[in-house]
């Protein structure tokens, strides 16, 4: 009797596999790995707004690593290989269940986030169906109808964080600053921080007659129609970078340019945190201090607006305000010391951007990863011989 029947005989033929198998198993290998390589290494995406011009482009595909600032455990971990939250070919169908949802964790990084990184993250606010991916719209929206309408009109989808659409910004402030903005230029920390070359703001050009070589204007990058005229016949209002302002001043026809932002004063629809007693706008608000982890807030009618979101939302706990006194989780509570890091993000091309001006604060468990390079980009607009951006290929982001 043989009793070492569960060891396997050494002549025993080793049974083929059937072509079928071979390619289930090399199909599933590839598979996980290219998913392991997506949630812990690198992630393609791409750019479909202009939020970010000049830094980034509609059409550019670029990397974005998942090590530099740790890798995120999936917090829905049943989904659909290689899709975000709807299946390919349609616009409805849940590529997740969202029966099984893990608590935020993430792995050891290379650093932390620092400023001027630009960051990919999850929108924060939650998703519009009616707008879906399109950032811009939604805001535009609010502008024009309000807030409160557009909310109580079009169906809110509340998904899993980490299945809320993508987004990429530039961090321009970090857990512990101070974030404000004067006549459109940012301060962190009250210290100044001019849009750099690559950033986006309108400008007003004054002409010193009402005739121009335009043609000098679109060499110098400037849309030229997209420009707009403003007051006189010789001023026109246009998106520009501070390099190219640079260069508009040099123009021997041009008489002046000068930055234009809005004036101080409350905003249609409202900005963070939507408060009616801060006329604030795109251009003109703060300071506010952006949380950190373990720093203490007192909660007053002053501050409450700024942090009621981070606090029950973000936070998880249970915030209302009984006759003047504000409870968490049922406790009365003159001061919140926060769990988590927070950030401050902006668009570069300030005017076209939906970010933290409107809803404020990123925490850290929505961050998904930071901007490497550009690997292709796409020029959907330009001849068939000039679609590919080559000076762009493989740019580094900064």
């Amino acid at each position: 009797m043989n009793y070492k029947f569960w060891q396997r005989k050494k002549d025993t033929p080793k049974k083929k596999k059937t072509k079928t198998r071979e390619w289930v198993d090399a199909i599933v290998f590839a598979v996980v790995a290219a998913t392991i390589i997506r949630v812990f290494f690198i992630e393609a995406y791409t750019i479909p707004s202009g939020s970010m011009e000049r830094s980034l482009l509609i059409g550019d595909f670029l990397f974005v690593s998942k090590v530099n600032y740790g890798a995120r455990i999936p917090m829905t971990p049943v989904a659909f290989p290689f899709a975000h939250h709807t299946m390919p070919l349609t616009t409805s169908t849940k590529a997740y269940w969202d029966g099984v949802q893990w608590k935020y964790h993430r792995l050891p990084g290379l650093s932390k986030i620092k400023r001027n990184d630009v960051v990919v993250f999850n929108f924060p606010e939650g998703d519009t169906v009616a707008v879906e991916n399109q950032e811009d719209s939604y805001y535009n929206l609010v502008r024009n109808l309000g807030r409160e309408q557009v909310r109580s009109t079009f169906t809110i989808v509340d998904r899993p964080v980490d299945k809320r659409e993508n987004f990429i910004k530039r961090c321009i402030a970090i857990p512990g600053d101070v974030i404000s903005m004067s006549n459109g230029v940012a301060a962190v920390n009250s210290k100044p921080e001019p849009l750099k070359n690559t950033g986006m703001m309108p400008y007003r050009i004054t002409f010193k007659s009402t005739e121009f070589n335009i043609n000098m204007l679109t060499d110098i990058g400037l849309e030229t129609g997209t420009m707009q005229q403003a007051g006189d016949a010789n001023s026109y209002i246009a998106n520009a970078s501070p390099e190219m302002a640079e260069k508009l001043k040099a123009l021997d026809f041009v008489a002046s340019v000068e930055l234009s932002p809005d004036p101080v004063g409350p905003e249609p629809g409202g900005v963070f945190p939507h408060d009616p007693k801060r006329a604030w706008n795109r251009d003109n608000f703060g300071p506010i201090k952006v949380p950190s982890k373990g720093w203490t807030v007192n909660i007053d009618s002053t501050t409450m607006p700024l942090y009621y979101r981070a606090i029950r939302t973000y936070e998880g706990n249970k915030v209302e305000q009984v006759n003047g006194v504000w409870y968490i989780n049922d406790k009365p509570a003159t001061t919140y010391t926060f769990k988590m890091d927070y950030y401050w993000m902006m668009g570069d091309n300030r005017h076209n951007s939906a970010d933290s001006r409107y809803w404020g604060f990123v925490p850290e468990d929505h961050i998904v990863g930071k901007a490497l390079f550009v690997w292709m980009s796409w020029d959907s607009a330009a001849s068939f011989l000039h679609k590919i951006r080559w000076s762009r290929l493989f740019m580094g982001i900064h």
